[in-house]
């Protein structure tokens, strides 16, 4: 106990950094979304109709382009707009963003707006563009 007491800083910060490598599963799990991958996402676009949703802000979109088909709905707005979406609710739905956090963010406001079958694409846009699949600009 005396170590503790002596030592409460290096403690913390242990417990910090514990909590933060806990937080991303306990993320991806109270979203209510999958990870996916290209292939997995290709395969529901063309099999299921699904549809894709990048939630990267304006500039990045400008940027660097994006998914062929894809709906843009920066992150910032998706609550408000989730209901617009002008998607099925029963068929799945695919979030992407930069590298795969926004889009864990995403699933919650999707969830609550009643969307059922959610998708978030492992590695986001960067992970798509590196593999040399197809984006256009906006």
């Amino acid at each position: 106990m005396q170590f503790l007491t002596n030592n409460w800083m290096l403690v913390l910060v242990m417990l910090t950094s514990g909590a933060m490598l806990i937080f991303p599963w306990v993320q991806r799990y109270t979203s209510g979304m999958r990870e996916v991958g290209n292939v997995r996402l290709t395969q529901l676009v063309n099999r299921e109709g699904a549809a894709i949703i990048d939630v990267r802000e304006t500039r990045e979109l400008e940027a660097a382009g994006k998914i062929v088909g894809a709906q843009h709905v920066p992150l910032s707005q998706l609550k408000e707009r989730a209901a617009t979406l002008g998607c099925d609710k029963g068929k799945p739905i695919v979030v992407y963003c930069a590298r795969g956090q926004r889009s864990l963010m995403a699933g919650g406001a999707l969830k609550r707006a009643g969307f059922t079958q959610l998708y978030s694409l492992a590695g986001g846009f960067k992970a798509w563009a590196e593999a040399g699949l197809p984006t256009e600009k906006q």
